[in-house]
């Protein structure tokens, strides 16, 4: 058995920011020198949303069909919910038909949680218009997934937020649940996620990796029935992963990439602090979480990232780039954008509007 670490012995040096810190009012502007400022000053949050998007499809092309765009369309989709503005369906529908609402598949790998993230958006434009066969693939793949029998497929955290949606989604939950407790198993410690089995019982706990599991939780939360015997366990987890995250909390609003310690390259990060963002106001609207105990950390968070993240263009910065761990791309800077970091910050905007 692996003897587990306790967060909270390892994490009580760091700086504490919870309830009651004085905040400014959301959406003020508040741009120190040298930060990239808001996009407006009195911008709301599906403004900003609007305007890290618009210049995200302005200024990109067309991406892939792996996980990395999946999370940009999740984002998307939910800003079209949000602002019921059809060009953003129309973005990730012209998206989704380039890839003929397919997913990426690998022989050596199969059933690798990556490959199935893009559903998620396929299931999205599906609820607008249920055409068969924009859920037709991934339905496909998870039905052969199951029939593998196997549960040992989540082996890293960010499987998560990639799979774990679609099976409830699907009226998969029975075997979504297997995969996650195989998972949690492994990697789950007083509230947050190693990565994988390299960071177990050691005081690394990469920011995007928790902000994966965070979404995950919320978005399959999001779609579970109150009668599922799984929403207990899931909503015992999420206000675990919620308390720990608000403990380590900048001053700033942001999230170090290593939520274990705070000396470990830090300094703002976007892509982990608009996951938790989402889950935290997720968790507000739905109930799940006290709203005067988290509604200031989330919303400390969102100006934090209004006031640094967010360029006067609607250019996203502060988005460590592809990897496993707080040192991979680093310095993160001002300029350092990506489709996945958008995509949360969109998910993000969308739920601190709701708030």
């Amino acid at each position: 058995m692996v003897r587990r670490r306790s967060f909270l012995l390892g994490a009580s040096a760091l700086p504490l920011v919870g309830p009651g810190t004085a905040l400014a009012a959301p959406g003020t502007a508040l741009a120190a020198p040298g930060t990239a400022g808001p996009v407006t000053a009195l911008a709301g949050p599906l403004d900003t949303g609007r305007a890290v998007a618009d210049h995200w499809i302005r200024t990109m092309s067309l991406g892939g069909n792996d996980w990395q765009d999946a999370t940009l369309h999740s984002g998307v989709m939910a800003l079209y919910k949000a602002t019921k503005d059809t060009k953003y369906r129309d973005y990730s529908l012209s998206w989704a038909n380039r890839h003929n609402f397919g997913l990426r598949s690998s022989s050596s790998n199969p059933h690798f949680a990556d490959h199935q993230a893009a559903g998620q958006a396929y299931l999205d434009l599906y609820e607008d218009n249920p055409e068969p066969r924009r859920r037709a693939a991934i339905v496909r793949e998870i039905d052969a997934t199951i029939a593998t029998g196997r549960t040992d497929y989540w082996w890293w955290v960010d499987a998560l937020h990639m799979a774990l949606p679609i099976f409830a989604r699907l009226g998969k939950s029975d075997y979504g649940d297997r995969l996650y407790r195989w998972t949690r198993q492994r990697l789950w410690n007083d509230g947050l996620w190693w990565r994988d089995g390299k960071y177990v019982n050691r005081n690394i706990y990469w920011s995007r990796g928790n902000g994966w599991a965070i979404a995950a939780l919320a978005k399959t939360l999001e779609v579970l029935p109150q009668s599922s015997p799984y929403r207990a366990g899931y909503e015992t987890d999420f206000r675990k992963m919620a308390a720990a995250v608000a403990r380590v909390q900048r001053a700033d609003g942001f999230w170090n990439v290593n939520l274990g310690d705070p000396n470990n390259y830090p300094g703002p990060e976007t892509s982990g602090t608009a996951f938790f963002t989402y889950g935290l106001a997720w968790g507000i609207r739905a109930g799940v979480l006290n709203a005067n105990t988290y509604r200031p950390v989330a919303m400390k968070a969102w100006d934090g990232m209004l006031r640094v993240a967010v360029h006067t263009n609607g250019r996203l910065g502060y988005v460590q780039g592809m990897g496993q761990q707080p040192s991979d791309h680093q310095p993160v800077g001002r300029n350092h954008t990506a489709n996945f970091g958008v995509g949360a910050f969109l998910l993000a905007s969308s739920e601190v509007a709701r708030i």
